[in-house]
């Protein structure tokens, strides 16, 4: 006869159960008995009439859930868009269910859940028509975190985040749409992370990315000025030449590349600076070198000083060049007449073209004479020359060749006619050669 154990005994039973199937290893953390109720989500697509039933029935429910979120009951419009995620995934109502998940945890001020549900909806739904809002929010979530806005939700609270997960926000921004109009935004801003916390070689790398991947960029032009700037402000502070240097040439960048931009008058200025500041470093070498009895290295630097250097920098620098020259006519010679625009240069920098070990380009003389000479194309009268045909040996019998009787080994040239010439195309990139002496006359 059977008999309805009592609860003790129940009790017993259930945690003896418990105990069999953790030892058998049937149960784990990862599997419990309410796991075997849960239905999956579908992962085959269905046909043209099971979509198109779910299609309705997808739809219904995401009008419900809308309803819901109208009415204030968030709770349960979020279930309803689970359920259409997992019950009708390949539907149109799931993208829209998916976005509306997302934008609901938005508006709760949680800015990474917010960022990672936008996320799970680019990886599932790229091809809706959703994609530039959902990628477009992304950005704006990132730059919210950046600045540390706050909102409301319960509570005010701060939501600034670490600048490592900020700068991850972005270069998910930067992979979900490598062509979009936020990418060079988002790769601008990780540069201005970089630089606001002065880390100068990230800054300027960040920076270089936009000029680099973003040329026709509102942006790259300001990241452009912002690496001369950078650079100008690591210079001032350790008066390094490579600072100098990185500042000239990104300020020159901007100016040639941005002639009628916002920055053009200060990136001339900044220019006047950094040169005026490489002639009073190359100056203050000069004077080093000088001291240690090295004329030449000092004549590198003073002539570096004059090339650089306002009006007072140039004249302390001529003036010390002269006093070299003065003193040292074998280490600095004058060359004013010879080079103009460089009142004194060390002796072996004059002309190093014609040593052995001379590997720079050629000179003008040199590229002119490796030429392949240009055919002639005037109306000239071109004759072909005739060759001369040697005296033969004469035997008896024979009659004596004519004297001073010339014979063609070509064929006559009748009419006047010029040979055909096959046109020559001119070297590439090579100088034009100067007219030979007299022609000029002609022409």
């Amino acid at each position: 006869m059977y008999r309805p154990m009592n609860a003790p005994a129940l009790s017993r039973f259930a945690v003896t159960c418990a105990a069999v199937l953790l030892a058998s290893g049937a149960a784990s953390p990862a599997w419990g008995f309410l796991d075997f109720f849960k239905k999956e989500p579908q992962k085959v697509a269905p046909s043209a009439e099971e979509l198109k039933a779910q299609e309705a029935a997808a739809l219904a429910m995401f009008n419900e859930a809308k309803a819901a979120e109208g009415a204030g009951n968030a709770s349960k419009a979020k279930d309803l868009y689970e359920q259409i995620l997992k019950k009708y995934r390949f539907t149109n109502a799931a993208g829209e269910a998916a976005f509306a998940k997302a934008w609901a945890i938005r508006q709760t001020g949680k800015l990474q859940p917010a960022f990672d549900a936008f996320q799970h909806f680019i990886t599932d739904f790229r091809k809706s028509p959703r994609f530039p809002d959902a990628v477009q929010q992304q950005y704006e979530i990132a730059e919210e975190a950046k600045g540390g806005k706050k909102q409301r939700s319960v509570i005010l609270v701060s939501m600034k985040m670490g600048s490592d997960e900020v700068i991850k926000m972005y270069k998910q921004v930067i992979t979900n749409a490598p062509f979009g109009k936020f990418a060079p935004l988002a790769q601008f801003s990780i540069a201005e992370i970089y630089q606001d916390k002065g880390e100068k070689n990230e800054a300027v790398a960040a920076y270089q990315a936009v000029v680099d991947n973003f040329p026709s960029s509102k942006e790259a032009g300001e990241a452009q000025f912002r690496i001369g700037a950078i650079s100008n402000v690591a210079a001032k502070k350790t008066q390094d030449g490579q600072n100098l240097t990185a500042a000239r040439d990104a300020m020159k960048t901007y100016v040639t590349t941005n002639p009628q931009g916002d920055r053009a008058n200060e990136a001339q200025t900044i220019l006047m600076g950094v040169d005026e500041a490489q002639a009073a470093r190359s100056l203050a070498i000069g004077k080093f070198y000088e001291k240690q009895n090295k004329p030449k290295a000092a004549a590198v630097y003073y002539n570096e000083a004059l090339k650089y250097g306002g009006a007072e920098s140039a004249k302390e620098a001529r003036e010390r060049l002269a006093k070299l020259a003065a003193s040292n006519p074998a280490a600095v010679t004058d060359t004013k007449k010879n080079t103009p625009g460089n009142d004194y240069v060390v002796p072996a920098a004059v002309d190093l073209r014609h040593n052995a070990d001379y590997a720079g380009p050629p000179s003008p003389e040199l590229a002119r004479l490796s030429q392949k000479p240009k055919m002639r194309k005037d109306g000239d009268n071109f004759m072909p020359i005739p060759l001369q045909e040697p005296s033969l040996p004469t035997r008896s019998g024979d009659q004596p060749a004519a004297t001073g009787g010339t014979t063609s080994l070509l064929p006559p040239v009748s009419g006047g006619d010029k040979p055909v010439l096959l046109p020559v195309p001119p070297a590439p990139n090579a100088p034009p050669i100067p007219p030979a002496p007299g022609d000029e006359k002609k022409n």
